[in-house]
C-alpha cells in the first residue's frame, strides 16, 4: 500500500509539474500578445510620421534633389554603419549662391550710382532752366524771385540786371525807297514771279531782302522748276553778304536734292567757295574733286574760270 500510494503521489506531483509548466507557458503567451500588438502600432505610427516628414520636406524643398541638404529621414533603414565624410554639395551650393548674390549686389549698386548721377545732372539742368535767362554764362534770377545758383535768396547783393538789347535801328528811308523801286513781275506764273523778284533784289545788292524773298519762295514752292535756281541763289545771297556759314547748307541741300538739276553743279562749286571762306581746306578740296568728277563738262566749259580760280586758292593733296 505504501508503494502504491507513493506511485500515485508521484504521478500526482508529475502532473502538477506539467500543469505548472503549461500555466507558465500560457502566462507567457498571454503577456507577449500585448507586446506584439504594441510593436505593430509603433511601427505604423513611425511609418506615418516618416511619410509626413517626407511630405513636409517636399513642400519646403520642392524637387527632392538635395540641392540644399539631404533630409534626415529617408524612409529607408540604415544598413551601412560605416562612418563617411560629410558631403560638401550643400556648402558648395551655398557659396555659389552667395557669390551670385554679391555679384548682383555690385551690379545693382553700380546701376544705382549711374541713375543717381543722371538724375542729379537732369535736376541741375532743370534748375538752370527755371532760373531764367543767362548772363555771362550764369543764370540770372527771374522776376518771380528764383535766385541764381550760388546766390542766397534775400541776399543784400542784388542780382545783376540783364543788359537790354539795343533797339532796332529805324530803316533807312533811302533804302526803303530803292527797294520799293524794284518792281515785281506780273506773269501767268505767280511762283516764278516771286523767284524773279528775289533775283532782282539780289542783283541790286539788297542781300537781306533777297534772302527773305527767296526763302519764302523755297518754302512755298519746293517742287517748282525754279526751286533749284532759288536754293542756289539763296546760298549766293548769303555768300555775297559775307555769311558763308549760312550759305553752305543751302548749296549742299541743292546739290543733294537732285544732282542732275540745272544748278546742282553750280551749288557744289559754290560750296567749295564757301568752305574756302571758312578756312576749311579739307572740305573745300573734297567739293572741288567731286565737282570735277561729277560735272566734267561744266569744269571744262561754263564754270571753268570759277573752278580754276577756286583751285588756285587752296592746296589739295
Amino acid at each position: 500500500m505504501t508503494v502504491r500510494t507513493a506511485g500515485i503521489s508521484g504521478y500526482c506531483n508529475l502532473g502538477l509539474r506539467f500543469v505548472g509548466l503549461g500555466g507558465a507557458a500560457f502566462a507567457l503567451l498571454a503577456a507577449s500578445a500585448p507586446v506584439l500588438a504594441q510593436d505593430g502600432n509603433d511601427e505604423t505610427r513611425l511609418r506615418k510620421i516618416e511619410a509626413e516628414v517626407r511630405a513636409l520636406q517636399r513642400r519646403v524643398f520642392p524637387g527632392g534633389d538635395g540641392r540644399y541638404f539631404e533630409p534626415e529621414i529617408t524612409g529607408q533603414p540604415q544598413t551601412n554603419t560605416m562612418v563617411t565624410q560629410p558631403s560638401t554639395t550643400a556648402v558648395t551650393d551655398i557659396l555659389a549662391r552667395l557669390d551670385a548674390m554679391e555679384t548682383q549686389i555690385q551690379r545693382l549698386t553700380g546701376q544705382t550710382e549711374q541713375n543717381t548721377f543722371a538724375l542729379r545732372t537732369l535736376s541741375e539742368r532743370l534748375d538752370a532752366l527755371e532760373a531764367g535767362p543767362v548772363l555771362g554764362g550764369r543764370p540770372v534770377g527771374s522776376a518771380g524771385g528764383t535766385s541764381a545758383p550760388g546766390t542766397a535768396t534775400g541776399s543784400s547783393t542784388p542780382a545783376p540786371t540783364p543788359t537790354p538789347a539795343p533797339a532796332a535801328a529805324a530803316p533807312d528811308p533811302e533804302r526803303l525807297a530803292a527797294v520799293s523801286a524794284i518792281a515785281k513781275p506780273q506773269t501767268e506764273d505767280p511762283a516764278d514771279d516771286e523767284y524773279s523778284y528775289g533775283f532782282r533784289l539780289w542783283e541790286a545788292g539788297f542781300y537781306p531782302e533777297a534772302q527773305q524773298q527767296l526763302t519764302m519762295f523755297v518754302e512755298q514752292n519746293p517742287e517748282h522748276w525754279r526751286a533749284t535756281y532759288a536754293r542756289n541763289l539763296l546760298g549766293r545771297a548769303y555768300l555775297d553778304d559775307s555769311k558763308a556759314r549760312e550759305a553752305a547748307p543751302w548749296f549742299l541741300r541743292n546739290y543733294q536734292a537732285d544732282k542732275t538739276a540745272a544748278r546742282a553743279g553750280d551749288s557744289l562749286l559754290f560750296l567749295a567757295e564757301a568752305m574756302i571762306a571758312l578756312d576749311d581746306t579739307s572740305r573745300a578740296c573734297i567739293a572741288l574733286a567731286e565737282f570735277a568728277e561729277t560735272y566734267p563738262a561744266l569744269a571744262a566749259g561754263r564754270l571753268l574760270d570759277q573752278y580754276e580760280r577756286n583751285r588756285g586758292r587752296v592746296t589739295c593733296n
